[in-house]
């Protein structure tokens, strides 16, 4: 009886903004932008339509660094922004979600089993300028969980990814080598799931906590009881995975379905 949240979505690291929460409660879900032009996702800044608002992806920024946390040199803008593809994870579509970080992500969503959840948090920011928070948008019940790494011997790392070709991680996987070569996590999913219609749930507070100078952003403590936070550590800033002791069923009851 798990459920596991994960940090996703464009921000002002990758992207340069934050997706919009509108003032009727609707809000975007923005894919981060890819790493690298190397993947076979047809998704891109340009063709990615907003929810609720005319335009694309593309119109929330005037550039981005595709490799911001390794130090990328490359800085892509003007027409080249509109077609640089998109990291489509999770494909809330599809229910499937991959996933490589090491910072508790990939030993938290490898120990998921058939019935657990995957929940997924973005930041968001209302257009009147208030200041933005992390929300849950969506989640998945989990079917099936898979790791696939460099030791996985190649056929059998080669046919995981392709039975998943809806994947990130698949699609931008070259010739049946892993970006970066580092493990990868693939949940797939199953109903009850999807991404919210509106009404985000805040997960976040932006205060100082006692013996700091300077707020930052932490898990709401009425969030963190009453979903029965087990590890994750209550700072936001850097998007924890936290894993919640809390059945599937539990889950659903608290939240609602994306449906209603």
């Amino acid at each position: 009886m798990t459920v596991v949240l994960a940090g996703v979505g464009a921000d002002s690291t990758n992207l340069g903004a934050l997706a919009p929460l509108y003032d009727d409660g609707r809000f975007e879900y923005v894919p981060i932008p890819e790493k690298t032009r190397e993947t076979t996702e047809s998704e891109t800044l340009g063709s990615w339509e907003l929810r609720a608002d005319d335009g694309t992806a593309a119109d929330l920024t005037t550039r981005i660094t595709p490799q911001p946390v390794h130090e990328g040199t490359e800085t892509v803008a003007g027409d080249e922004l509109a077609s640089w593809p998109l990291h489509h994870d999770p494909n809330f579509e599809a229910l499937t979600y991959g996933e490589h970080r090491t910072s508790g992500y990939v030993s938290r969503l490898r120990a998921l089993e058939s019935g657990d959840v995957v929940g997924f948090y973005a930041g968001l920011r209302r257009p009147s300028g208030d200041r933005a928070h992390r929300y849950l948008i969506g989640y998945f019940t989990v079917d099936e969980v898979l790791v696939v790494g460099p030791d996985t011997p190649p056929g059998e790392r080669q046919a995981i990814l392709a039975a998943h070709p809806d994947n990130a991680h698949a699609k931008r996987a070259q010739n049946g080598d892993l970006y970066l070569e580092k493990p990868v996590v693939i949940v797939d999913g199953r109903e009850p799931g999807g991404l919210f219609e509106r009404e985000p749930i805040r997960l976040s507070e932006y205060y100082v906590r006692d013996g700091n100078e300077r707020p930052q952003y932490y898990l709401r403590e009425e969030i963190a009881d009453e979903w029965n936070v087990r590890a994750g550590g209550a700072n936001m800033m850097f998007k924890p995975a936290y894993r919640c002791a809390l059945s599937g069923a539990a889950f659903r009851e608290l939240v609602g379905t994306p449906d209603a």
